[in-house]
């Protein structure tokens, strides 16, 4: 069976996207294989996400940050983008492949304790896991 291609961009491909590819990896990964990018890389992928990644038994610590860019020539079935930048700056090579916009908020530019943000990437884990990981088990 061919897996599907899936490719998931945000700015900094850092932590939503990066923690998207990893849950459908993980959860989708018979069908599905997700790959993740940025319109301009952070050059990290953030702690806080890996530790709520973690949390699941899921590991994106071994992540890169990509540019979109390296994606040129990947011709997914879909593309994914995770936040408004993403959406707005997504490339204009892109091919015939669907693009959903399924925007979450930025849990690392939340402003305060450690407990609160990773708080926040949890709820933005779980909301992935509620929304993208049925809509890709359903196409």
């Amino acid at each position: 069976m061919n897996k599907k291609r899936v490719l998931i961009l945000c700015t900094g491909n850092s932590c939503r996207s990066q923690m998207a590819e990893g849950l459908v990896n993980a959860y989708l990964g018979e069908a599905w294989q997700a790959f993740s990018a940025g319109t301009a890389p952070s050059g990290m992928v953030h702690p806080l996400a890996v530790r709520a990644m973690a949390e699941l038994d899921i590991d994106i610590s071994q992540g890169t940050t990509d540019s979109v860019e390296d994606y040129r020539r990947l011709q997914p079935d879909l593309v994914v983008t995770v936040c408004g930048n993403a959406a707005q700056n997504c490339p204009v090579w892109m091919g015939d492949e669907e693009v959903k916009h399924m925007p979450f908020d930025d849990p690392t530019k939340l402003v305060g304790s450690d407990a609160d943000r990773i708080s926040a990437c949890r709820q933005v884990r779980e909301l992935m896991c509620d929304t993208l990981i049925p809509y890709l088990q359903n196409r």
